[in-house]
């Protein structure tokens, strides 16, 4: 079974870069045809797919977040990370990384972890 954890700061400051890290047990995230995802979900909004790497390391980005937003990957250590630049109290929520057999496709997701924009 596979699991993903996400980790990184739960705090950040207005204008800094948010980076975030999913480390992934119970299999390989150079394993074909998956894609492995970063989502959000503001307080009292909806679930947000920002956006994803596939197994060969390609990215695909929401288009509404695609100037702020880069994702990468370890495949020595089995991560992928996240970056959000230029972050407001906007940004505020809890991220999720996630896996499924497409780029907004998602069928399994980690707990999330909670990230807040304050001065």
């Amino acid at each position: 079974q596979v699991q993903l954890q996400e980790s990184g700061p739960g705090l950040v400051k207005p204008s800094q870069t948010l980076s975030l890290t999913c480390t992934v047990s119970g299999g390989s995230i150079t394993m074909n045809y998956q894609y492995w995802s970063w989502l959000r979900q503001p307080p009292g909004k909806g679930l947000e797919w920002m956006g994803s790497i596939d197994s060969r390391g390609s990215t695909y980005y929401s288009p509404s977040l695609k100037s702020r937003t880069s994702i990468s990957r370890d495949t020595s250590k089995n991560q992928f990370t996240l970056q959000l630049s230029s972050v407001t109290p906007e940004d505020t929520a809890r991220y999720y990384c996630a896996r499924g057999p497409g780029p907004n496709a998602i069928a399994y997701r980690g707990q999330g972890t909670q990230v807040t924009v304050s001065s």
